[in-house]
């Protein structure tokens, strides 16, 4: 996938939306391609330092927990060290940062903080954009 940029938007915060965005966010950026991610309204809880520890799970879905240990599937902290480890943009809201009155330093190291403008920047060019 060389040559080939992702644009996502993580705009949801529970444990499977944690799930879906950095599992996809990982395998593109495992195949060589470029990936950023764009953290707003609930989806900034996914890299909040501790928001993303204690993500909910959907009711009715508890039993997906043991299948995940089970399986050795990776804990959200572990699939956001391997983001970081292949440059993935971790780009977090201003606006919604703002709003809910939070700063960089609430947030995992290495996060950029931008504003929607950013985000649209980075994804002109994108080959893929998905929303989560």
């Amino acid at each position: 996938m060389a040559n080939t940029k992702v644009a996502i938007i993580a705009a949801n915060g529970s444990l499977f939306d944690a799930y879906k965005v950095l599992n996809v966010a990982t395998a593109a950026a495992a195949s060589d391609a470029e990936v950023g991610i764009f953290f707003t309204f609930e989806g900034l809880n996914l890299i909040h330092k501790e928001g993303h520890k204690n993500l909910a799970i959907p009711e009715g879905k508890e039993h997906f927990q043991e299948g995940f240990e089970r399986t050795n599937v990776p804990s959200i902290e572990e699939l956001i060290g391997i983001a970081q480890e292949l440059d993935i943009k971790l780009i977090a809201c201003q606006m919604t940062m703002d709003v809910m009155n939070l700063e960089k330093e609430d947030f995992v190291d290495g996060i950029e903080v931008g504003g929607a403008a950013s985000y649209i920047d980075y994804a002109k060019d994108a080959n893929i954009s998905l929303t989560f």
